[in-house]
């Protein structure tokens, strides 16, 4: 099976899953990283010799005892540390080869303890919140990139940091900053980067108007014939321990000319379209489509409205490209009031509310398809904590294998955009809430921040606060969980701090309690004391 392997449900390609970290995580671009673990869980030291007895691993070939690590946030893990079972030393962990790395990353992420509680990873957003966890920590000690240096600018090492397929430039950008992972010595490396940008190659090449990506796809070819002409590392695995990153529309079409290029990298693609062949779900890995409109300010107009003052049930407003778009505004523009669906936003509407404005006023964004399968609306509803209604049949969300897309979003089949807003006022508002605060704490992963930010991840959170306003009343929720026998936690009691604990006056509406209540808990189960 090599680097394949079940686990929970899910096939997993191992290698896949290190890069998916790498992906949301390397370049500090969409999760800020953890801190350090405390001395005794120092599994992976400085390549060191002094540390060689204290630190060890097994490498037999005995099969590890397997035990599915489920979500489950709030339970005590039943190994210490990060699940290493003793064994008698064999050999120190710094000293391992690339192979041998990987495949005790293998075995660590298989018997990944189940999390106990981390305040900065909301469980119910992942898949699998252990395993998810357990994969980043060992990336962030053991992973190593090679970037190859052949190529001639802008093609290669010319990151486009500005507009809707930023994503690739900001990754290029970081990554070849990046001194944790990159190596010089190839030899060392677990994966090889391909630096090329999709976006630059369509600027240098193709002749607008002739609709002809061949000598795009041509060109990428021969680029990696050179490379495995000039080194040993492409063809020692036809390419299977290489990735490229490619946020284009065009990305997937520009690897068809090469068969090897065209299967076996890893791809990290914002087109993540199943139906074409190109993008293998399992192997490959859906990128973000990001625009970033000023690059010095990536996140600038982050966040948006409360539940309660978010008026609009649905809002789209752009070009009329695609299969999908033209539908949409045959069955919605001005056909409701609570369904806002516009093609580009007209400028008497405009200058009274502008684009990012209605988002941020949305109950719901619709993300439809364009040209192709991916849409920037995505993350933009993200950025301004509306709930994405993604309508692309054959797409792959960002960070599939990782996250959970259906806490947080709504996925529409294409042939039910006529029935689009009873499908919306279906979804009851416990659940609309629970939607929308799952968006608001998704938003740190999609940020592209120039280093990482420390975070620290504690056992169990076991009171949180929050304050609201409204009019003169000032409350304090506080939350306090019971802990169960085996450290689990059960019912959550929530109570607020007040004489009057729903205020008659009006001027603090239920919405905005139940918001605050979704916001502070800590476990699904409330009930209200």
């Amino acid at each position: 099976m090599g680097l394949r392997h079940r686990f929970g449900g899910y096939n997993i390609n191992w290698r896949k899953l290190i890069i998916t970290a790498c992906v949301i995580t390397t370049a500090g671009a969409m999760l800020q990283s953890f801190s350090e673990v405390g001395e005794t869980d120092n599994v992976f030291p400085e390549a060191n010799p002094s540390h060689e007895r204290e630190h060890t691993v097994n490498l037999s070939k005995e099969k590890p005892s397997y035990k599915k690590a489920v979500a489950q946030p709030f339970k005590t893990a039943s190994t210490s540390g990060h699940g290493i079972r003793s064994s008698r030393p064999e050999k120190p962990i710094w000293s391992l080869p690339p192979d041998q790395a990987l495949l005790y990353a293998k075995k660590e992420i298989e018997n990944a303890p189940i999390l106990a509680g981390c305040p900065d990873l909301h469980a119910p957003l992942f898949r699998n919140v252990s395993v998810f966890k357990r994969s980043y920590e060992l990336m962030e000690r053991i992973l190593k990139v090679y970037i190859y240096r052949d190529g001639a600018r802008p093609i290669f090492h010319t990151p486009h940091l500005r507009g809707i397929y930023a994503s690739e430039g900001w990754f290029m950008k970081l990554m070849e900053e990046n001194k944790q992972f990159v190596v010089k010595d190839p030899s060392r490396a677990h994966l090889f980067y391909i630096p090329y940008s999709a976006r630059q190659l369509e600027l240098a090449l193709y002749v607008p108007g002739s609709h002809n990506l061949r000598p795009l796809s041509l060109f990428l070819k021969d680029y990696v014939n050179g490379i495995a002409a000039k080194y040993p590392f492409w063809n020692r695995t036809r390419g299977s321990d290489h990735f490229l990153v490619a946020c284009h529309d065009w990305g997937p079409y520009t690897t068809t000319e090469h068969v090897e290029l065209y299967k076996n990298p890893i791809k990290a693609l914002c087109n993540a379209d199943v139906s074409e062949g190109i993008f293998i779900p399992g192997k490959d890995v859906s990128l973000p489509e990001t625009t970033i409109r000023i690059p010095k300010k990536p996140l600038r107009y982050l966040g948006g409205k409360p539940v309660s003052k978010r008026s609009i049930l649905a809002f789209f407003a752009g070009n009329m490209h695609g299969r999908v778009r033209p539908i949409l505004r045959k069955y919605w523009d001005g056909k409701d009031e609570d369904m806002r669906i516009y093609g580009p936003l007209p400028n008497k509407i405009s200058r009274k509310m502008s684009y990012i404005e209605h988002m941020k006023t949305s109950k719901f964004c619709i993300c439809p398809m364009g040209y192709e399968v991916n849409s920037p609306r995505i993350v933009e509803a993200i950025y301004y904590e509306c709930v994405p209604v993604i309508i692309a049949d054959n797409f792959v969300p960002p960070f599939n294998d990782v996250l959970d897309w259906s806490v947080f979003s709504v996925i529409v089949a294409e042939k039910d955009i006529p029935n689009l807003k009873a499908i919306l006022l279906a979804i009851p508002l416990r659940k609309y809430i629970s939607m929308h605060t799952n968006v608001k704490r998704l938003q740190k992963h999609f940020l592209w921040h120039y280093k990482p930010e420390n975070v620290e991840c504690n056992i169990f959170n076991n009171e949180q606060t929050g304050t609201w306003k409204g009019g003169e009343f000032r409350r304090t929720i506080e939350v306090v969980t019971i802990v169960g026998e085996g450290g689990g936690c059960i019912p959550v009691f929530v109570k607020l701090r007040s004489q009057n604990d729903i205020p008659s006056s009006g001027r603090v509406i239920w919405d905005d309690f139940l918001e605050l209540v979704e916001t502070a808990r800590i476990q699904r189960q409330i009930i209200f004391w």
